[in-house]
């Protein structure tokens, strides 16, 4: 295979559910995408690893909103790797594909040469869901812990949702034909299905901080199916994750035929930023004439960067903050 060939099932979010174990779940590829994501910056190896992680979480947990949805995963620390913060956009139409974007905030001096989590401190872990204009949006939290940002998120559902929760993925550069790397990522994600009267909420739990983990959710058949779903989750090979030679309907049959798989559409996925000229002069527009003022560059210039796609934008000051009529006027 060559740099640039598209695989089939690259860039795709595939939902499938475990019949004989009343588990959903997903199977996450993303080629391209991650290509365009890590293209925008000049991040050192271990932090594209993080926000590699990340974008690929993201698009596990993201393919279930509904269209115009957005949802917002974030790391905060106070480590060496202080944030890493993506946004998965649900598609405007049905049948075009969900957008994915992704930025780290680090400090390069501070970065060690141990695994790539060891460089997040003590902090969180969030999950943020925007249903749209006139509505609320939902924000859950969980401290971090784990060994991983993966071990973060299921802690999270364990904790916020209380759904047992199991992602296993792959990640990092692959050589293609003429020697050339890119990256790759790829992941499965199980759920355990909820029921429909809920037993009494689990307080305390067995992990880290007292965390609820998966296993502190089930029992009985419901934990044995788990539990035999993870086991067989645990015999994937981290070349079958990635995927450039099995399809991930094939990697559901190779990992779980005894528990009569079923797949349904798949979700495509693109890299792609909303930022826009427009969102630039609207966040700016609660600022008064004075305040833009201090903004202003010697060369008499507005200038903003987005952080995500780092398209740079070079505004006059007197078309900004809500004085901006009255200075095109000619009142001021």
């Amino acid at each position: 295979m060559t740099f640039g060939t598209k695989i089939a099932w690259d860039d795709s979010v595939l939902p499938f559910q475990l019949d004989n174990s009343d588990i959903r779940g997903r199977v996450a590829r993303l080629d391209r995408t991650l290509e365009g994501i890590l293209a925008q910056h000049d991040y050192p190896p271990v932090v594209e690893a993080l926000v590699a992680e990340m974008a690929l979480l993201t698009a596990l947990i993201g393919q279930t909103i509904k269209m115009r949805w957005k949802l917002s995963l974030q790391v905060q620390s106070n480590g060496p790797v202080r944030m890493i913060a993506t946004d998965f956009f649900g598609p405007s139409n049905e049948g075009e594909p969900a957008q994915l974007r992704a930025y780290a905030s680090f400090d390069r001096e501070k970065l060690g040469k141990g695994r790539p989590f060891e460089q997040v401190g003590e902090g969180y872990f969030a999950i943020l869901i925007d249903q749209g204009k006139g509505m609320t949006p939902y924000q859950g939290i969980t401290p971090l812990a784990g060994d991983s940002i993966a071990s973060c998120a299921e802690a999270y559902f364990a904790q916020s949702e209380q759904l047992p929760t199991r992602f296993s993925l792959g990640f990092g550069k692959s050589t293609e034909a003429r020697g050339v790397e890119h990256w790759r990522a790829g992941g499965v994600m199980l759920q355990h299905m909820p029921k429909a009267s809920p037993l009494a909420k689990v307080q305390e739990g067995s992990g880290k901080k007292g965390l609820l983990q998966a296993n502190d959710l089930v029992d009985g058949e419901d934990g044995e199916n788990w539990n035999r779903a993870n086991h067989l989750l645990d015999t994937v090979d981290e070349i079958e994750l990635v995927g450039p030679t099995i399809s991930p309907a094939d990697l559901l049959v190779r990992l779980f035929h005894e528990e009569a798989p079923r797949v349904y559409d798949a979700q495509p996925v693109r890299f792609g930023c909303t930022c826009s000229e427009d969102r630039v002069r609207q966040s700016l527009s609660i600022y008064s004439a004075k305040d833009i003022e201090k903004m202003t560059t010697e060369e008499g210039r507005v200038t903003a960067d987005c952080q995500f796609c780092g398209r740079h934008y070079d505004l006059d000051p007197k078309t900004l903050g809500f004085e901006a009529q009255e200075q095109s006027d000619g009142k001021t």
